[in-house]
This record gives structure tokens, C-alpha cells and sequence, in this order.
């Protein structure tokens, strides 16, 4: 079980049975203007998993949960489980998500992610909506991604690497071979260091993360993904959309909507940006 995860999803539901608390701005003076209300809501969770087979999220109260980590080991156990859960939906391996956000986020301890939960460095990009800080790396002031909780961090990174076309080459390597996707990381631009790989292959068996990928994959989880090429685009709703006919018109499942999105459930609003992927 996940110790600190588990106490805070059970605060988070003792909190919503309260009445949701009001949604704190992140926004500071000539930042861009992102809506709060804009924001797709989320349920709490009702099972371990949902339907669709991921962890669920913990509802987001609007609250900013503080997660104090003591060190790099104490990081591994704390979020172990859930880089497992998203190796299954998702693809990418668990060794790798676990070492990357070591490495970027400082073992949960870095400036950055203690302002933010941003446990992997991903920057705002162009449509995002959700709350930001800034924070200097390779230019000054830099806009970064903010969450209320971690798992939507290890989220959100699952859905950024799966959804960008860059990064599409890497999952036709075995989901088990950090390895390649230590170097494939680098090459496809996730960092700019050009010891990123050797950093994260040296965290990985350092710390003996593969055995998370072996667990998956002893588990019935194919090693090999299927070799079906994918267009990756965006849809933004309009007045009248649904999931279900978004779902009709681009031939993809509502459940998958819902993976690539980080939806708990159909709830979507006007204006918001989904990813979109079918097989070509």
C-alpha cells in the first residue's frame, strides 16, 4: 500500500463531504490568464481502479497537499505502486517514471516540486490549462506546470509522453528495456543534459527500480507493444459536445478518451482541449 497516498486520499474524501473549499489562484501579475472554472472537475474515486484500469485520482478540492519525503528510498516506497499502475495503462516502464522523477524532482525534495508537485520538470506548453508557477531553469522565469496532488503529476506525465508524436518511436521499444528508454528519452529532447541517460540507467540499478518493471511484467503485461501507427491531434469542445459523440466522430473509444485526458468522468467543458489518438 502506498502509506502517505492512501492517508491523503482519505483526507481528500473527508474534505468533499465537507463541501469542496474554494480553488486557490496561482496566477501572478502579467501572467497569462488561465480560468480555474475552465478546469474539467473530477470525481472521487469509488474503487482501486476504474473501468478503464488506471489508479484513480484523488478528488481535487482545491486544496495544495504538502508531501514531505525524507529521502530517495522513502520516495521509491512512496510512489512505487503508482508508477506500476501507470506502466500498465500506459506503456512506459516503471523503473523509468521512478528514476525520472528522482532525478527531476530532487526525490520529491527540490525547490520546484515543493512549490508545484511537479515531480518531472514538464513546462506549461501551449494549451494547458491548468494552475502554473515560475521557476528559473534554462531561461529565467520559466512557466511550469502545478498540481494540487502528486499523482496528477505522475499523471500527466504518462499522458505527455504518450500523446506527443516525438515521443511515439519509444514505445516500440520492450516496455522492460530501460535502457533504450533512458537513451530514447534523450534523443527525442526530454532534456538537454547529455548525461540524462547515464543519470537515469545509474538511478534504475542503483536502486534496482527494473524489479517494478519485472513485477508488470510478470503480471501479464506483454513486453512487446502492438505495432499499430498512430495520429495524435487535439479536439477543442464545442457548444454541444459529449464525450460519447466526440468518442462516435473520431472513432475512439470513450474509455480511451478518458485515459488519454486524465478523466474520472464525461464531464467535459467548452473551450477545453482533448488529445485525441487513432490507429491510421
Amino acid at each position: 500500500m502506498i502509506r502517505q497516498i492512501g492517508y491523503v486520499l482519505i483526507v481528500a474524501l473527508l474534505l468533499s463531504s465537507c463541501g469542496a473549499k474554494k480553488k486557490r489562484s496561482t496566477h501572478r501579475k502579467g501572467a497569462p490568464t488561465i480560468s480555474n472554472s475552465d478546469r474539467t472537475p473530477t470525481s472521487s474515486p469509488k474503487e482501486n481502479t476504474d473501468e478503464t484500469g488506471l489508479y484513480p485520482m484523488p478528488e481535487d478540492t482545491g486544496r495544495f497537499e504538502r508531501f514531505p519525503i525524507s529521502g530517495t528510498q522513502d520516495y521509491i516506497e512512496t510512489f512505487a505502486e503508482i508508477a506500476q499502475y501507470e506502466m500498465r495503462a500506459y506503456g512506459i516502464p516503471a523503473s523509468i517514471t521512478l528514476a525520472q522523477g528522482i532525478l527531476e524532482s530532487g526525490s520529491g525534495r527540490g525547490e520546484l516540486t515543493l512549490k508545484t508537485n511537479n515531480h518531472f520538470g514538464i513546462k506549461c506548453h501551449a494549451g494547458w490549462q491548468g494552475e502554473f508557477d515560475f521557476h528559473d531553469d534554462d531561461a529565467k522565469g520559466e512557466c511550469f506546470r502545478k498540481y494540487n496532488h502528486p499523482m496528477y503529476s505522475f499523471r500527466d506525465h504518462s499522458i505527455f509522453l504518450s500523446t506527443r508524436s516525438r515521443y511515439a518511436f519509444l514505445f516500440n521499444y520492450k516496455r522492460d528495456d530501460y535502457k533504450k528508454w533512458a537513451h530514447g528519452l534523450r534523443q527525442a529532447g526530454y532534456a538537454t543534459d547529455r548525461k540524462y541517460p547515464q543519470k537515469l540507467i545509474a538511478l534504475i540499478e542503483r536502486y534496482d527500480l527494473h524489479k517494478y518493471d519485472e513485477e508488470v511484467v510478470e503480471n501479464g503485461l506483454s513486453t512487446v507493444r502492438d505495432t499499430k501507427q498512430y495520429e495524435v491531434f487535439t479536439h477543442e469542445v464545442k457548444k454541444g459536445d459529449t464525450l460519447y459523440g466526440i468518442s462516435k466522430r473520431y472513432d475512439i473509444s470513450v474509455e480511451e478518451l478518458r485515459r488519454l485526458n486524465n478523466l474520472n468522468g464525461n464531464i467535459i467543458s467548452i473551450g477545453q482541449i482533448l488529445n485525441i489518438r487513432r490507429a491510421q
